[in-house]
């Protein structure tokens, strides 16, 4: 399989101006990917629940271009306001797909875009606006070419993850994986695929609790971060740790066994940290309020036999993951022991959801 295959050849004067406006969700990965090879191909597979109320909101209006040069033309809002910053990311994603979406310069964009949780602060913002963005164009190619809705989708998600590598998993739900894996028959490094296995009803509904123990900026991006794997002295051992792991939750999926889930979940976030802190140069995103949250899941988890448990992405954020049957217990356990390490107080509930939509 290559990238060949979503290349398309139309003459864009059949698509006409307009606009449309996607949704999409950002993803929080169980097994993580961390290091990629050129063209966006990460070294190791990921899996990840595709969250539900955490998403980028993109409306995209698009006119055709009087003259044309051998620029994009666009503007940027992010919730209401220019941003200059986004710009040059917008750049870089539309020079990597013209390849294969012919029309981008001969429009004019404008990109309004929100998100409903904080940017840049470890809630993969990059995967639900470049997923929303990607579902945006693929709409407007639609105009023109007569795919299937699994075609598009699957080039959706090719283009997403062009723009930021964990988007590609935000266009479906509930679990979707991405890179190559002998325990999916379908997976490949180019696009995500949705998990192809019953899961077990323990998994249904799944609970992602987001403690906001730091809403600013990143000290170091997931970019540097990923480009920090080359040459890591633990990058070939984590990458075959995260193989065996993406063999052992596709069984832990289907058997329901929340204790094993747990144990290589917090694992797996733990490992991306010390990936973090163990590269040259070294350096920690984690806080002092997420080390205290962690430390109270544990005496929380010991005390109840409750199977909450966590997870964190690329920041000092926690995701609090927990089967919906203890939503009431664990909800109570967070508004009284955890709430007081977040920043002025804020969490956002969310649950596993199904993917972008328009809207």
């Amino acid at each position: 399989m290559n990238s060949d295959q979503f290349k398309a050849t139309y003459n864009a004067d059949q698509i006409p101006n307009g606009e449309v406006t996607y949704q999409s969700p950002s993803n929080i990965a169980l097994v993580k990917y961390w290091g990629k090879k050129k063209h966006q191909i990460p070294e190791n597979p990921s899996i990840s629940f595709t969250l539900n109320h955490c998403k980028t909101i993109t409306k995209l209006s698009y006119s055709k271009r009087e003259t044309q040069d051998e620029k994009f033309s666009f503007d940027v809002l992010l919730d209401g306001k220019e941003n200059v910053d986004f710009k040059p990311k917008i750049e870089t994603f539309f020079n990597r797909i013209e390849a294969y979406i012919p029309f981008l310069k001969e429009f004019h964009f404008n990109i309004i875009t929100e998100n409903t949780f904080p940017h840049s602060s470890g809630i993969a913002s990059s995967a639900s606006g470049l997923s929303a963005l990607a579902s945006c164009l693929m709409d407007i190619e639609s105009q023109v070419l007569n795919l299937s809705e699994a075609e598009r989708i699957k080039k959706t998600s090719f283009l997403a993850r062009l723009g930021s590598g964990s988007a590609c998993r935000s266009l479906e739900g509930e679990l979707v994986v991405w890179g190559k894996t002998e325990s999916i028959k379908d997976s490949n490094d180019l696009f995500g695929v949705k998990f192809p296995f019953k899961v077990h009803d323990h998994f249904k509904n799944y609970q992602d609790t987001i403690l906001l123990v730091d809403k600013g900026e990143k000290q170091v991006s997931s970019t540097v971060g990923h480009n920090l794997m080359h040459g890591h002295d633990y990058a070939e051992t984590r990458f075959k740790q995260a193989h065996k792991n993406l063999t052992d939750i596709t069984a832990i999926l289907q058997n329901g066994n929340l204790e094993a889930f747990v144990e290589l979940v917090e694992s797996e976030a733990l490992t991306l940290h010390a990936m973090m802190m163990t590269s040259r140069p070294y350096y920690i995103l984690m806080k002092p309020n997420t080390l205290e949250i962690i430390n109270k899941i544990w005496a929380y988890r010991a005390a109840t036999n409750s199977h909450v448990c966590f997870t964190l992405d690329a920041g000092a954020n926690v995701h609090v993951l927990y089967p919906e049957n203890e939503k009431a217990a664990v909800l109570e356990f967070i508004k009284t022991e955890l709430v007081a390490y977040c920043q002025n107080g804020h969490y956002i509930c969310d649950q596993i959801g199904l993917g972008a939509d328009i809207v």
